[in-house]
């Protein structure tokens, strides 16, 4: 045996020991996956590090030797998985390649044989796989499972409606478009933007999650930029400086859920509102977290007295028994013509017995109901009978419809009945309406047709966003009227707006059933096979990621440990995964369209929900599960147990990216590109920021902005960035660090009094992220000297 000094011999010692703690880990764990039916891969690397572990300690080269060739069969083991993929590669080399780097470093101090002479070819052999992990580190900041498809694209002419230079309602239009015509600036000078003016707001979301969140869409019409905080306070400001007009407090509050995503604008004639002295000729609208109906004067920021009760429409009226937080509208409201129509949130999965869906219409002027459509019961058409209430636990509209003029139909995307888990008590109307577009005439609110997106929906799989109505381009010189909505199911339909019927083709498909006692289960679920699906693949063992191959190891022990196969795996009771989960797929943020290139802009997030259901005389008291956790689902046999499928250290248990957006050309329906949105700059392992500029795609909140220019602006990603990209190609060409993050969706404008286009965005804080502001920040390019 050669003698090795004291350093030599702890550094030996050192690596022994990690690699016997590593080896005990895998070969614990490694059992556990094989005994629920997993791979060996684990198990088997496991005891080869134990062994290892032990020879290396007795200063025997075969230790080394036995680590090279069990590494070795690694990387055919991770190419045979996951082929030259970069993430999952990364996840299951770069830690045991850095074990291997470790051990060539040692083995030179390891016993010999013959003239005892040292390997020193070992330290050769530990730099270059040193060099050759720090390539690989490299690789880490390039861009990875990125799409792009040669498909031509239209040049079309743009319509008066798309040439729009301001900013007057949630989407730009009721059309769910999120377009604008203002092309001052463009993909050669948006390098050059620079902040114009930032406005604080003076409210700090407190907490992120069920709390308070900034998803704010401002509204900009003639020299004002009308905004609201997440507790309903309305600001207007001057649309070149950012000065604040006035401000508006309605004293708003509600136990959870503070959000106010948007406002919408009527005005009684064309005049600019600066230049219009009649009080609330032109009018602001919110509803609040606490279920009032507010329409305030565009000018003064006072109340219009006559609308309402001086002002104020109590949408709690005629809806039975709303505790706090039970009810709360955050999502804006649409002005069509001369009515507001409005939904609700309603607090899922607490009990059978919640408020109900009911969507209203009241008369823009007197506030005066003018419809209601009762999900749970058609022969209520405006107030309920004496002494009854809208039909409780009903499907709800939680998200803003879309409205069309020239067919003067509302486009409603609906929810689930409470609760989303279980629906053995639902009725036929609960099951004919969930997850469903539901086109209502304006004027009356009655129903001209419906199309289910998901059967018996036991997933939470509401329809989230607002649709885009949108006409394609056909042969015949005409256009087909379509709408496009998408879903958390990762699913995007497309049907006639004008019929209902698909226009890109929907097939029923077999689905996996249940066994939850008293539950019923749909045999089949429509799928979109005419339109790209996103992020809802079938995932495998194979899919399984992690940070490093540990908690890859425990992600790949609670997959294959759940019930699950596929898209509409129904909650059972033991373990079952649901992907995507509950947040989606897509969710509230909606889309944006590029009208010249038919292009259709879709950003999703991709995690995963493990849930089961509970026997309800196993729920703890106060259970709420708002966010994730135990729902009670009271006055049904069983609440649901929901946590997120990530691994210990926080991480999607899948591979990433775990966030992308999407370019659709939406007339031939083929995916132009995709990328990944987000980096590790300011989130990571734990939730620690890893200040990494690593675009590995995380999980995205907020809707993106076209512009006729050919950019697309997008800041809802969980680092702090406003970017803007290359609508044709994807290219990022431009972003702006915020100070905080943002889950808003920006608008652009040109202000009547300059000229001059400003990018404007609502930065209070990432969705998840402690780091919390009260930000608002227009961009502008520099005045030419």
């Amino acid at each position: 045996m050669i003698k090795i000094n004291g350093a030599k011999k702890f550094y030996l010692w050192l690596v022994a020991t990690i690699l016997l703690i590593s080896g005990l880990f895998l070969t614990i764990n490694g059992v556990r996956l094989v005994a629920v039916g997993g791979s060996w891969y684990f198990l088997l690397m496991g005891l080869v590090q134990i062994v290892s572990s032990f020879l290396l300690f007795k200063q025997n080269t075969k230790g080394a030797w036995l680590y090279a060739l069990a590494y070795a069969l690694t990387i055919v083991w991770a190419l045979y998985e996951v082929g030259l993929q970069f993430w999952p590669l990364f996840s299951r080399l770069m830690v045991f390649g850095g074990f291997a780097m470790l051990i060539a470093f040692a083995y030179p101090t390891l016993k010999k044989t013959g003239d005892n002479k040292a390997g020193k070819g070992g330290y050769a052999v530990g730099i270059f796989i040193f060099v050759a992990l720090c390539v690989s580190l490299g690789f880490m900041f390039q861009e990875h499972n990125v799409i792009k498809n040669a498909v031509p694209l239209a040049n079309n002419q743009l319509k008066p409606t798309d040439n729009l230079l301001d900013w007057k309602q949630y989407a730009n239009t009721t059309k769910g478009t999120r377009f604008s015509g203002a092309d001052q600036i463009n993909k050669e000078n948006v390098k050059d933007l620079q902040v114009a003016w930032t406005y604080r707001t003076g409210y700090v979301p407190y907490n992120s999650g069920s709390g308070p969140e900034d998803q704010n869409t401002p509204l900009q019409i003639g020299q004002n930029v009308y905004l609201c905080t997440p507790t309903n306070i309305v600001i207007a400001l001057d649309a070149d400086s950012g000065q604040q007009k006035w401000r508006y407090d309605p004293k708003a509050s509600t136990p959870n859920w503070e959000r106010c995503r948007g406002l919408a604008y009527y005005e009684d004639s064309l005049d600019n509102v600066s230049n219009s002295n009649a009080t609330c000729s032109a009018r602001i609208i919110m509803n609040t977290i606490d279920a009032r109906l507010m329409a305030i004067d565009a000018n003064t920021g006072k109340l219009c007295e006559d609308f309402g009760d001086k002002g104020v429409v109590d949408l709690k009226k005629n809806m039975g028994d709303i505790p706090p937080g039970y009810y709360e509208p955050t999502a804006a409201p649409l002005v069509a013509k001369d009515v507001i129509v409005v939904g609700g949130r309603v607090a899922d999965n607490f009990s059978i017995n919640e408020p109900g869906g009911v969507v209203r219409a009241f008369d823009v002027h007197s506030g005066n109901l003018v419809w209601a459509w009762d999900p749970g019961n058609p022969n209520i058409t405006d107030v309920p009978p004496a002494n009854e209430t809208y039909t409780r636990g009903t499907v709800n509209v939680w998200a803003t419809t879309a409205y069309d003029p020239e067919l003067d139909l509302v486009y409603a995307p609906t929810g689930n009945a409470t609760p989303d888990f279980f629906g053995g008590g639902r009725t036929h109307y609960d099951d004919d309406f969930n997850s469903s577009i539901v086109a209502l005439e304006r004027k009356t609110g009655q129903i001209r047709w419906t199309f289910r997106t998901a059967h018996h929906d036991l997933w939470d799989y509401d329809l989230p966003s607002q649709p885009l109505l949108y006409d394609i381009p056909n042969e015949n010189g005409g256009v087909t009227k379509v709408i496009v909505q998408t879903t958390k199911s990762g699913q995007i339909f497309m049907l006639d707006r004008v019929t209902g019927k698909p226009v890109a083709e929907v097939q029923e498909k077999p689905v996996p059933q249940g066994n939850v006692p008293g539950e019923y289960y749909s045999p089949t679920q429509p799928f979109s096979v005419g339109m790209p699906s996103i992020g809802n693949e079938t995932l495998t063992e194979f899919d399984m990621w992690g940070a490093t191959p540990y908690d890859q190891l425990l992600c790949r022990i609670d997959f294959v440990g759940s019930e699950y196969h596929g898209l509409f795996t129904p909650p059972g009771m033991t373990k079952t995964l649901q992907y995507p989960g509950s947040l989606g797929g897509m969710n509230w943020g909606s889309v944006a369209v590029d009208p010249q290139n038919n292009l259709m802009f879709v950003n999703d997030m991709r995690i995963g929900l493990k849930n089961w259901m509970i026997p309800q005389d196993q729920i703890p008291k106060n259970s709420s599960g708002i966010e994730m956790g135990i729902v009670p689902q009271k006055g049904t046999p069983f609440g649901a147990m929901r946590l997120r499928f990530t691994s210990p250290l926080g991480v999607p248990c899948q591979k990433p990216p775990y966030g992308t957006m999407t370019a659709i050309d939406l007339k031939s329906r083929q995916v132009v590109w995709q990328k990944p949105l987000g980096t590790v700059m300011d989130t990571g392992i734990l939730g620690i920021p890893m200040h990494l500029p690593a675009p590995i795609g995380m999980p995205t909140i907020g809707g993106p902005m076209a512009t006729k220019s050919g950019l697309l602006f997008f800041a809802a990603t969980q680092d702090f960035y406003l970017r803007a990209f290359d609508s044709v190609t994807g290219e990022e060409v431009w972003k702006a660090r915020l100070p905080v993050g943002s889950q808003g969706t920006p608008i652009t404008y040109i202000s009547p009094k300059t000229g001059k286009q400003y990018i404007v965005i609502s930065a209070s804080g990432a969705r998840q992220s402690p780091v919390r502001g009260d930000y608002v920040i227009a961009y502008a390019l520099p005045d030419k000297k």
